[in-house]
């Protein structure tokens, strides 16, 4: 049940949208056309299995863990949420 002005179900609407964006950002993140077959990187070979697995593909696993790890985390904080972004 919601209160005050919001409508019914409009917390699970905020947390629907949030998926949705986290979902359409991965997505968009993704790799497209041909999967390379060593890496861009190191010029390993990549796993035949791999190249399946994952479309597009252009780095080994090292290099791709090691660019998840050094890459910026984004905020999880739900801005769509967040009181101070609605009154702005």
């Amino acid at each position: 049940m919601a209160g005050g002005w919001a409508k019914d179900g409009a917390v699970q609407d905020q947390i629907d949208a949030s998926v949705e964006d986290a979902v359409a950002r991965a997505k968009s993140n993704m790799y497209q056309g041909d999967s390379a077959e060593f890496c861009v990187e190191c010029d390993v070979r990549i796993p035949e299995r791999r190249r399946v697995a994952v479309p597009g593909v252009q780095l080994c696993i090292n290099c791709q863990a090691e660019l998840e790890k050094d890459a910026k985390v984004e905020s999880s904080f739900n801005r769509r949420g967040s009181k101070d972004s609605q009154l702005r």
